[in-house]
């Protein structure tokens, strides 16, 4: 999930399961057997030793994500974790234990970027998006479909310049400086927006999908009534975008919410499980004083901070559970400032107030937070000489290598 603040920076944490190949799967893969028994669980928060002095403006991962990314105060991006299809942007498929500068773009100034399960976007400050990684699905924009782009590549896109990304398990999302949401990647389950899940029957009746190879606007945004009727809703502005798993949220400059994708476990918050192939908007935030002002996804949950600074919750964080079928208000957090939140697999990560509260993860405190699959990223601030101090009490973790 990413987590940005242009002003905030500070030292970056770590903590949770740090073996990149072996998240989310029972056994390393052949390819990456060599690496098996690097990484290990940091049951609390601990400094990377390789980032001593390196002040951290911005961290990156994702839901589906088992790499991370990390922005300097410089605009220097950096990467470390999984790499199978080089999704770390040096060149290579080679894992990577520690954070490590991507040297193509040393030359650019990075303000953003978002991680998908094996891809990788990064946003530079002239508004240009560079991708890298998994492209199977089309998720890179190139207008080819291959299995691996290791290097950074710049998009196939020439229209106004770039300020929000995005990324789902196997797709993107781009919005412009004007509001206009792009789409790129796989379809499934109406997620890219554009009224198709893209399924067809191939060849020995093997299913496959029409993928979008390059970004294509996203132009149609809808409302149901009560009685069933399906409305456009015009003029919509988008603000800022986030994705699950297979599913996106957008907020538009009226502060409305929209959501499509996958419907599974409630996460529209539409409460209704059916797949949404175009933005439908979530009525609970399209009245005055209940707009939203933040948005995040989880893997198959969704967040909403309101206007008025409450956090609201839809879908499932663990699926073997009861599910919320539309946005319910988070109680335990009523009265706290929500400054960030991140999302892994299962478990969520809040900055509020000076605290980081935590489901899941050990809590810590921090500055800006951001989650992977199995792991978690905190900016700690460290501008006190108490703070400081607090800092260097912490372990330091140095990862084994090959």
């Amino acid at each position: 999930q990413k987590l940005e603040g242009s002003k905030s920076r500070g030292q970056l944490l770590i903590f949770g399961a740090t073996n990149w190949d072996l998240i989310g799967r029972k056994e390393v893969p052949k390819q990456q057997v060599a690496y098996r028994n690097l990484g290990q669980n940091l049951w609390g928060p601990h400094r990377y030793g390789c980032l001593a002095g390196v002040q951290v403006r911005s961290v990156v991962s994702g839901p589906c994500a088992a790499h991370s990314l990390l922005i300097t105060a410089e605009g220097r991006l950096w990467s470390w974790g999984r790499n199978e299809k080089g999704q770390l942007g040096h060149g290579d498929t080679k894992r990577v234990e520690a954070p490590r500068l991507i040297e193509v773009l040393a030359s650019e100034s990075i303000v953003s970027a978002a991680c998908g399960r094996n891809h990788t976007l990064a946003l530079t400050e002239s508004g240009s998006v560079f991708a890298f990684g998994e492209n199977k699905m089309g998720q890179l924009g190139l207008g080819n479909q291959t299995d691996a782009v290791p290097s950074p590549t710049q998009i196939m896109y020439n229209g106004q310049p770039i300020t929000k990304l995005a990324c789902g398990a196997e797709f993107s999302m781009i919005m412009d400086c004007k509001g206009n949401l792009y789409s790129f990647g796989c379809p499934e389950y109406g997620q890219l927006g554009h009224n198709s899940d893209g399924k067809f029957i191939a060849r020995a009746q093997r299913i496959e999908y029409d993928c979008e190879l390059i970004p294509r606007r996203v132009g149609i945004f809808l409302e149901r009534t009560k009685d069933g009727q399906v409305l456009p809703v015009p003029n919509v502005v988008v603000r800022d975008v986030a994705c699950g798993a297979n599913h996106t949220l957008v907020l538009d400059s009226q502060k409305r919410v929209f959501s499509w994708g996958f419907g599974g476990y409630g996460r529209l918050g539409h409460a209704e499980q059916k797949d949404e192939l175009v933005p439908r908007l979530v009525k609970l935030f399209d009245f005055p004083g209940r707009g939203a002002a933040q948005i995040y996804a989880g893997y198959t949950c969704s967040f909403a901070v309101s206007e008025s600074g409450g956090l609201f919750f839809w879908g499932a964080t663990n699926t073997s559970r009861e599910s919320t079928m539309y946005p319910k208000a988070v109680q335990d957090l009523c009265g706290w400032k929500i400054r960030s939140l991140a999302c892994g697999k299962s478990s969520i990560i809040v900055a509020a107030d000076e605290s980081t509260i935590s489901w899941g993860p050990s809590p810590t405190f921090g500055e800006l937070v951001a989650m992977g699959y199995s792991h978690s990223l905190l900016i700690a601030r460290d501008e006190s000489e108490a703070e400081q101090e607090k800092l260097r009490k912490l372990p330091e973790y140095n990862p084994r290598t090959l």
